[in-house]
């Protein structure tokens, strides 16, 4: 298991090329009151629209939540849709160079009619079209300027026409001179369109399907073939609840299993553990870490309705909630931290090992932390002699980080901001409205297994 202190230093404002099949998703939202006198179907009474980036748009959202920079590049129409999508690109703050209008060509919509929070049909306005001749070179030309510091290309082939073989094979040669990694989401059973890809990565019944291989063919086979197939570097296969697999050309396979507290929908994990990954890729992280973080994120995914957009601060604070180890960050490591509490409302309380974990004081940290409307960061304000002090904060599962900072309060409030922040005087917790550096006496240090009979008792 990864630990966010380790990996989460490592990532930052990577720049990913994002290029596929841009899609409206539309929701039309009402109630339903009657049956149709016309026909035996619901009459919903509208109430509101919404609309997103779908396709390749919701890699991109995703990835910007995760604090990618990223450059869109896809075939819009000259339509209502393409102009939706343009404004929401916009609003996250995205260049829209890289999105190509071919005229007569209609923006694919999928508009969900739900009705008292179903989803009773989904309307469809999509034809697939072969991207034009003079369109494909336009933008094979941009493709050297849009490559510009880019460390991850993530190809999303939705099937609608716009990735011809033509373009793909470009695509992949100029980003390999570059060093750049390609990911490819693939499409269809011809996977030798995506050859030399760093990364290819179906799902499983994709995967099958393009070797033509039945289903209980052994996966092992199956993937060799696809490799060979595809004369992709690495295979990686998504494989819903049950997490994901890869394998590499030299035989070996990796299995990394997702944990997932509940599975809600499963719409959407591919486009989140494709995020990630290429995030992670771009960061320079290994291909195991990536797969790593890549199934917790799809886990959060996987515990939501509909195509979740995940961020950073989601995954840091899913690790800390299926291992306690992961709720522990040292000094180097805040910026994991602003990720895990960003959003929240948190609570500091500094203490320093020397005062002890005395009963008041353990006391003071049970109530604080039972509130269930606030997190609790714990800040030791000097290093611990040994495990035992920091194994009996952890041991509370209402203390929901820990840092081992050696700093002060006001020294970490410079850094974190934090709805409530505390200190111990003696005994006594004293809540600091003007975040003043308190100076803790360091006077007494309590023994260490009395305090772990204590906590035992008080948890």
């Amino acid at each position: 298991m990864v630990k966010p202190s380790v990996v989460f230093s490592r990532l930052g404002a990577a720049k990913v090329l994002v290029i596929g099949d841009f899609i409206l998703d539309s929701y039309t939202i009402g109630k339903v009151r009657r049956i149709s006198p016309e026909a035996p179907v619901p009459v919903v009474n509208v109430k509101h629209e919404e609309h997103r980036a779908g396709g390749a748009g919701n890699v991109i959202l995703n990835l910007i939540s995760m604090g990618a920079q990223v450059v869109p590049v896809g075939r819009i129409g000259n339509d209502p849709a393409a102009a939706k999508l343009k404004e929401i690109f916009a609003s996250e703050g995205l260049s829209l160079d890289g999105l190509f209008v071919e005229q007569g060509y209609p923006t694919p919509v999928k508009n969900r009619i739900i009705a008292d929070g179903q989803q009773i049909v989904r309307i469809d306005c999509e034809k697939a079209t072969s991207l034009s001749k003079v369109l494909e070179q336009t933008i094979i030309k941009s493709l050297p300027k849009l490559l510009v510091g880019v460390s991850v290309v993530a190809i999303l082939d939705y099937g609608k026409g716009f990735l011809t073989p033509s373009l793909l094979k470009v695509l992949i040669e100029e980003a390999k001179k570059l060093n750049i990694v390609v990911i490819a989401d693939p499409k269809g059973v011809d996977f030798s369109k995506y050859s030399g890809a760093t990364i290819l990565k179906p799902n499983l019944s994709e995967a099958y399907a393009s070797v033509n291989m039945p289903p209980e063919t052994c996966l092992n086979i199956v993937a060799e073939k696809v490799l060979k197939v595809s004369q992709a570097e690495t295979l990686l296969v998504t494989r819903s609840e049950e997490g994901l697999s890869i394998f590499h050309r030299n035989g070996s396979r990796e299995d990394h299993p997702v944990r997932i507290r509940e599975v809600k929908d499963v719409t959407g994990a591919g486009d989140t553990v494709l995020a990630m990954l290429a995030y992670s890729m771009a960061n320079k992280l290994s291909l195991s870490e990536a797969a790593q973080l890549s199934n917790l994120a799809a886990g959060v995914a996987i515990e939501r309705f509909g195509c979740a957009r995940v961020a950073l601060s989601d995954v840091a604070r899913y690790l800390l909630e299926i291992d306690n180890d992961n709720k522990i960050f040292d000094p180097n490591h805040l910026f994991a931290l602003q990720h895990a509490v960003k959003g929240r409302n948190t609570a500091l309380v500094s203490l320093s090992c020397n005062q002890g974990l005395t009963s008041p004081i353990l006391k003071h940290l049970i109530r604080l932390g039972n509130r269930k409307e606030i997190d609790l960061l714990v800040n030791l304000q000097d290093v611990p002699k040994d495990d035992a002090f920091i194994d009996i904060l952890k041991s509370f599962k209402d203390i929901d980080y820990i840092l081992l900072s050696g700093k002060s309060a006001k020294e970490i409030t410079e850094e974190i901001s934090f709805a409530e922040v505390y200190t111990f005087v003696d005994d006594d917790l004293v809540k600091s409205e003007n975040l003043v550096d308190v100076n803790l006496p360091l006077a007494r240090s309590e023994n260490l297994g009395n305090a772990k009979a204590l906590a035992v008792e008080l948890i």
